[in-house]
């Protein structure tokens, strides 16, 4: 083998770009499949793409260089051979791998959802995940068009808000008791759930949609085009457009075809190695300490992990080549992936913003503030665990949203009940 390390990243998204970008100045030649053909682009940013508010370019992510290949889709790794196989016939050797596959969206159990031949989903049925669903969307969208947003996460809430602000008639159903559960508590859930509604988007929780309906003459080229969606107590919910959100899925199927580990995701080590030595996993996909992310910041943080770890394995192995004496870089970047401490943000128009991290529900023996103002339709709260911050909400106003999620992501001690008022106030606790 040459001193020139060959990286081959599967996966033209976020973590697998940012990795590419930072590899760049290294020893090592990087080649990243792409399996979508458009441009790579900021998943963040395509609920403001769909709402009309940015152009899809203002999407795109910087260039990977020389080394991107779009539209190949990786179909096959060979582990023994260290090769990976495109669909187009291509073969990448590789000295080390990277697994950047990313989620796919979650499909629900929904009677009627496919074609009654295939996999074909009806006219009219959109998921909200790429680049691809946010154009198809587009198309298809023009105001009064009633819209059904299955879902009431993070993916439905954005995708019901933009809809609703390009003039569609907006229904948002979720499953669960409230609006974001994963991320916000009932306060917060509920202030938003009233600010959507000033936005015309007409919301039913606890609300389990079993099936859709289509008429079967109605679709392009033969195909049936969706009317709406039944309900679980027996209503039926009409639609032009039915989105799916329901969430999503790491994408491992490529991993266990190669005999990879998996459980959710495909399980790495504290330096983003799989199972196999020469395979590492970042992104959506990866599953560390048992915990999958499915979130922009934990991405790019394993992507720069795994770059110095890359950076350093290239300088030792040039320095060999050479009979110099190795080390690798000296910065101070970190050699290990310890976890992420997620921090969520959604801007809504018309003003109103929200921000969550940590754990949002206090256990037995935590401490909360919380301030409100209904009149301005701000909240903030605060869970305090001994003289630690181990979680916070704020929706409406998030002028102590930096300070809160520094002192969070430190885990630095509170010194006194007036140091956190400053801290959420953001005002000196006036």
């Amino acid at each position: 083998m040459t001193s020139q390390q060959r990286v081959v990243v599967i996966g033209g998204g976020l973590a697998g770009l940012r990795l590419a970008q930072r590899l760049a100045p290294a020893s090592v030649t990087v080649t990243v499949l792409g399996e979508e053909s458009h441009a790579p682009y900021n998943r963040v940013l395509l609920a403001e793409v769909l709402a009309g508010r940015y152009a899809p370019e203002v999407a795109a992510l910087p260039a990977a260089g020389p080394g991107l290949r779009r539209g190949v889709r990786a179909v096959r790794i060979d582990r023994a051979e260290r090769r990976v196989h495109g669909d187009d016939g291509s073969v990448e050797p590789y000295d080390t791998l990277v697994l950047a596959t990313g989620s796919n969206p979650v499909l629900p159990p929904l009677r009627g959802l496919f074609e009654p031949e295939g996999r074909d989903l009806p006219d009219g049925v959109h998921p909200f995940r790429t680049m691809d669903d946010c154009l198809a969307l587009d198309e298809a969208m023009r105001p009064g068009l009633r819209v059904v947003v299955i879902g009431g996460g993070l993916l439905g809430v954005s995708a019901a808000r933009a809809l609703a602000a390009r003039g569609a008639q907006v229904v948002l159903t979720q499953q669960g008791e409230r609006l974001m559960e994963r991320q916000l508590d009932a306060e917060a859930s509920a202030l938003l759930h009233a600010h959507l509604g000033t936005l015309g988007v007409e919301i039913h929780t606890e609300c389990r949609v079993r099936g859709l309906t289509s008429d079967p003459s109605a679709g392009a080229a033969g195909r049936r085009r969706v009317t709406g969606a039944e309900l679980a107590d027996g209503y039926r919910l009409d639609a032009d457009l039915v989105v799916l959100a329901c969430g999503v899925r790491p994408r491992v199927g490529l991993a266990q075809a190669a005999g990879l580990d998996v459980r959710r995701g495909i399980l790495v080590d504290d330096e983003l190695r799989t199972s196999n030595p020469h395979i590492h996993a970042i992104g959506d996909c990866a599953e560390h300490a048992g915990q999958v992310y499915g979130l922009a910041g934990p991405a790019l943080e394993q992507a720069e992990v795994l770059a110095t770890i890359l950076s350093d394995r290239a300088d030792d192995r040039a320095h060999q080549g050479t009979g110099g004496a190795g080390g690798g870089v000296t910065d101070n970047a970190p050699r290990t992936y310890t976890g992420t401490r997620a921090l969520t943000r959604l801007t809504l128009p018309t003003g109103i913003d929200l921000a969550a991290f940590g754990q949002t529900t206090p256990g037995p023996g935590d401490d909360v503030i919380r301030l409100a103002d209904a009149t301005r339709r701000t909240y903030r709260k605060v869970v305090v665990r001994g003289d630690r911050l181990v979680g916070g909400v704020l929706l409406g106003e998030l002028s102590a949203v930096g300070t809160l999620a520094r002192t969070w992501e430190g885990d630095e001690p509170l010194h006194a009940t007036h140091q956190l008022i400053h801290l959420l106030t953001d005002d000196g606790g006036s």
